[in-house]
């Protein structure tokens, strides 16, 4: 565990009434980095408590991951004296993080407008599926729907294949973070006007947002995107391959890196051919391209080979299993796990500030909700 040193976020109070995923994993990022983070859970509890197995304790991994660093309680917020409860826990509290269905914090009398002049320096962050207004407005949304509704799924497969969700939660976590990003973001106005402020965090949006450089290249030659499966839709070689032993991803974007791959292959002129001199020219010939890589790859260790070009500075890597991308040295060397003594392990922030590092102080509530 990293030291209890004072977090960039100490003395940030967030009453987070959010459940399964991006308002949750919003929450623990700035419990991380030191804020009183509560997290208020209805009587039955988040969803996620039950999505499994693995189970630790009666609860499930898919909750574990998301809640550290937060106290609990349970409130049954239907009820006049759960509302009024949550009035007190809100009373001297900066940031409110909810992702309740648009209108139902209204009609108990706890949406925005009522708060904010109840409360005027209370941040309150919602995380929403597509916002409250607009053709979608107000209607549910879940990660999978959203990368099918975003254009992420046509853009994510083997070309030709079917569209094929991305095999992470990819939009609810980037949700999670754009809220983050627009809390921190309020409260850095909040020392000027000394007002609180809405803020959202649309799951819609943010899948919008992950289409780069599909959008870029559909605004400027009105294509529509396709499946390029592993290969980069703009850059060559930006793609997997086999070698003797195992598979590689060479992700090589310019002239430069180009000439060294092809030497340490054994073949420097291949760099100079007229098709595949430059970068326009590999990526409009990428299939002979990949031909003439391939045979010369299939000589090769695929773990020796990456060691050697990322020394030389050619951007690669060896295509790791979850297993084998948890055990690697270096992520032990970045402090990206973390373990407790209840039995609990999770993944370590990738936020790293010099001073005011991220602490792992709680674990998740336990099964009661405490």
């Amino acid at each position: 565990m990293t030291s209890l040193s004072a977090g960039a976020l100490q003395g940030l109070k967030v009453i987070d009434v959010s459940r399964i995923l991006g308002g949750p994993y919003c929450g623990q990022i700035l419990g991380d980095h030191g804020a009183d983070v509560l997290k208020v859970e209805p009587p039955q509890g988040d969803d996620t408590r039950t999505w499994g197995p693995p189970f630790l304790n009666g609860v499930a991994s898919y909750y574990l991951g998301l809640n550290r660093n937060k106290r609990g309680m349970r409130l049954d917020l239907s009820r006049e004296d759960g509302r009024a409860t949550l009035l007190e826990l809100l009373s001297d509290a900066d940031v409110l993080l909810e992702n309740f269905k648009t209108g139902t914090l209204e009609k108990w009398g706890l949406g925005y407008e009522a708060l904010s002049e109840r409360f005027p320096r209370l941040i309150h962050c919602r995380v929403s599926g597509f916002g409250a207004d607009g053709p979608l407005g107000g209607l549910p949304g879940y990660d999978a729907a959203i990368q099918a509704m975003s254009g992420i799924m046509s853009v994510n497969g083997d070309a030709g294949g079917e569209p094929l969700r991305v095999g992470l939660p990819v939009v609810d976590m980037v949700t999670g973070l754009n809220a983050v990003i627009g809390i921190l973001l309020a409260l850095n106005e909040r020392e000027r006007s000394g007002k609180g402020q809405f803020v959202e965090a649309a799951l819609y949006d943010s899948g919008l947002s992950l289409l780069h450089p599909h959008a870029a290249n559909w605004f400027l030659n009105g294509k529509t995107p396709v499946r390029t499966g592993n290969a980069h839709p703009n850059i060559y070689p930006y793609d997997s391959f086999p070698t003797r032993t195992s598979a590689i991803y060479l992700a090589v974007g310019n002239d430069r890196q180009f000439q060294i791959l092809c030497k340490v292959l054994g073949e420097p002129s291949l760099a100079f051919e007229p098709e595949f001199r430059d970068a326009g020219s590999r990526s409009s010939n990428r299939e002979a391209l990949r031909g003439r890589l391939a045979a010369l790859l299939m000589q090769f260790d695929g773990e020796s080979l990456t060691g050697q070009l990322m020394n030389e500075g050619v951007p690669c890597a060896p295509v790791l299993d979850v297993k084998d991308a948890l055990e690697h040295p270096h992520t032990a060397h970045r402090e990206l796990i973390v373990s407790m003594p209840n039995g609990y392990k999770g993944l370590g922030s990738p936020i790293k500030l010099s001073r005011t590092p991220a602490t792992y102080r709680l674990p998740p509530p336990d099964e009661s909700g405490s």
